[in-house]
């Protein structure tokens, strides 16, 4: 997959999961290169779910 794919895969999920999440902003989800984890982590706290709790969301989407 390249990088726009990619880029365009993270659109879509990131507008489900602001669906979801009415409280997730879009600086709750900038997906920066090499910052993945920060991301997730930053994502955990502020939905209050464990790390596995957040990979089940994002793969039932």
């Amino acid at each position: 997959m390249n990088s726009t794919q990619l880029k365009g895969n993270w659109e879509e999920q990131k507008g489900k999961l602001k669906q979801k999440f009415a409280t997730l902003t879009d600086n709750d989800l900038l997906f920066a290169e090499g910052k993945k984890e920060e991301m997730m982590g930053k994502l955990q706290i502020k939905l209050g779910k464990s790390k596995e709790e957040l990979h089940k969301i994002l793969s039932d989407l």
